[in-house]
């Protein structure tokens, strides 16, 4: 019998520098505080299950660079219990990293990244036929260079892994990065039909369906997004299409199930940084859907850990266990039902 989530793509160190303000070109800020912590999909979702204390075993598969921080990937996972078999380094590439550079009176985020190993996470480097876990969760589409390729017959490379993870009995489910492009419907389609559980936010959602979700002014048209997560989902996604954003998340089905799950109404003095929220979302509801919990639980746990990744300003120190996560909205409360 299968057990265990095994989840492939993108390992990122993300080197965080909290700055006094964002320079112009040719000028100089300083640098208040410094540090280094996971990133990247497959990382952080996997680091999320294990701070959530998973009671099942978990696999890792991707590729780091032969370097220090490509070691480091390996020893941590390593240390958590996370079987980091698949994690192959790539001899003479550089660990994927991206440079953080965080105003600290803002919150405001902007990236530098180095795509690095990851670039080079090819179809030969996944063998599902071994393999005894239950969930293959492959992220973040859009992000890994060799998988998004389009092969001549129309489909992605990333399609085909998955097609290849179905035809081994593993469950699947997949996560897009949220790329400023028009490539979305280029490159995203042709996996949806072997993706089981589709992890997207309001803007992928919108750019895969061509439905605004956002209005001018910045605010959320729940209705757009129930569209667009409606359009996905005859697009090809087996089970559940499910968006998530700020206030909450919904998940529709092919049975006209759909769900609406608020966010917790975490205070602004408890929110440390929101870098890695989608992620340790994901983790939750996997972690629900691998324990075959109905869909609504699965979101639950899903909203109270992205608020426990709050806590703090990288991805997934600030996340606890499952149990304790469910105790949060005793706590916060949810945020208001949106109409």
């Amino acid at each position: 019998m299968k057990n265990g989530i095994l989840v492939g793509g993108n390992w990122i160190i993300d080197q965080v520098k909290v700055v006094d303000a964002f320079p112009e070109e040719e000028k100089l800020v300083n640098i208040l505080t410094e540090y280094s912590s996971n990133g990247g999909s497959a990382y952080n979702i996997l680091k999320g299950l294990v701070k959530l204390k998973a009671d099942f075993p978990l696999y890792g598969l991707g590729l780091v660079g032969d370097d220090e921080r490509g070691a480091s990937v390996i020893q941590e996972c390593q240390d958590m219990g996370i079987d980091a078999t698949q994690i192959r380094k790539l001899m003479n590439g550089a660990t994927s990293y991206t440079d953080v550079m965080t105003v600290k009176s803002t919150g405001k985020r902007t990236f530098f990244h180095q795509r690095g190993a990851n670039a080079h996470l090819d179809m030969v480097h996944f063998d599902f036929s071994a393999s005894a876990a239950k969930i293959f969760h492959l992220g973040y589409l859009l992000l890994l260079d060799k998988l998004d390729f389009i092969e001549p017959d129309g489909e992605t490379r990333a399609a085909k892994v998955l097609k290849d993870a179905k035809q081994n009995g593993l469950i699947t489910s997949a996560d897009i990065v949220s790329e400023k492009s028009d490539r979305f419907k280029d490159v995203i389609p042709s996996s949806l039909k072997y993706i089981d559980y589709l992890f997207v936010n309001e803007f992928e959602a919108g750019m895969i369906a061509g439905i605004s979700t956002v209005a001018e002014d910045g605010r959320l048209l729940t209705d757009k997004c129930y569209q667009a997560a409606s359009a996905i989902l005859k697009m090809g996604v087996n089970k559940w299409v499910i968006l998530h954003f700020p206030s909450g998340t919904i998940a529709v089905d092919h049975l006209g199930n759909t769900l609406f799950q608020p966010s917790i109404d975490l205070p602004g003095h408890k929110i440390e940084g929101s870098v890695g929220a989608g992620d340790a979302f994901a983790a939750g509801v996997l972690l629900g859907i691998h324990n075959n919990w109905q869909m609504k639980a699965c979101l639950e746990l899903g909203v109270c850990a992205a608020a426990s990744s709050l806590f703090a300003a990288t991805s997934s120190d600030g996340i606890i266990p499952a149990e304790e996560c469910l105790l949060l909205p005793e706590v916060y409360g949810f945020r208001a039902q949106l109409h």
